[in-house]
């Protein structure tokens, strides 16, 4: 296994390092900055994943992921952080992180993530996730409505017709069409797109 490290804290980078080279299965190699870790793309190659620093010098929030993970040789992208934000965290799954690593994870734990996001596998603590359903449950939006509304409602975020997440959902077309009526109401909607729209803008999925 062939692992990338950048990471512009030499203490802790140097202290990673030897945390996943410590099973004698990994190899290494690790740079301070994203240009470092982008010139090593171009020299190395064949890396089985690549771990970024959020906060290191070049990163400029998620541009650094996205700029790493166009590279030929880094199939698998995943971002560390000390501190990120949670919503930084599921945007950078959503553009196709491999993950994202806590720097407070304790050094077994830590290891296994990186193995297991270097086999194929995404990795996000489990409380960033809950975390993050808890903040959208609290939404005002989101109290109004069932949780069959607030699926229906995704639907429509989505761009699907009723027919589709009837089929999604395994309810009845029918039954879709007196939702998104209900749902319009509570939410004030008047339309499709305009829920749509409310949905996305309360950042509720």
């Amino acid at each position: 296994m062939k692992i990338l490290i950048a990471d512009d804290h030499d203490l802790l980078r140097d202290t990673l390092v030897a945390f996943v080279e410590a099973s004698g299965e990994t190899t290494t190699v690790a740079v301070s900055d994203l240009d470092g870790a982008i010139n090593a793309l171009d020299v190395h190659g064949g890396f089985d994943l690549v771990l970024l620093d959020y906060n290191m010098p070049g990163m400029q929030g998620l541009d650094g992921l996205t700029r790493a993970m166009a590279h030929v040789s880094a199939p698998r992208v995943a971002l560390m952080s000390g501190e990120a934000p949670r919503d930084v965290v599921h945007r950078a799954m959503g553009l196709g992180a491999a993950g994202f690593v806590p720097k407070t994870l304790p050094a077994k734990s830590l290891v296994n993530a990186v193995r297991f996001m270097a086999a194929g596998e995404q990795f996000v603590p489990a409380e960033l996730l809950n975390d993050a359903g808890e903040d959208r449950a609290a939404h005002p939006i989101a109290q109004k409505l069932t949780k069959r509304e607030m699926q229906v409602l995704k639907g429509l975020a989505e761009g699907k017709a009723n027919k589709q997440i009837a089929r999604d959902l395994n309810l009845s077309e029918p039954t879709i069409k007196l939702h998104v009526k209900n749902l319009y109401r509570k939410i004030g909607a008047a339309n499709r797109t305009q829920a749509a729209l409310i949905a996305r803008e309360a950042a509720l999925f």
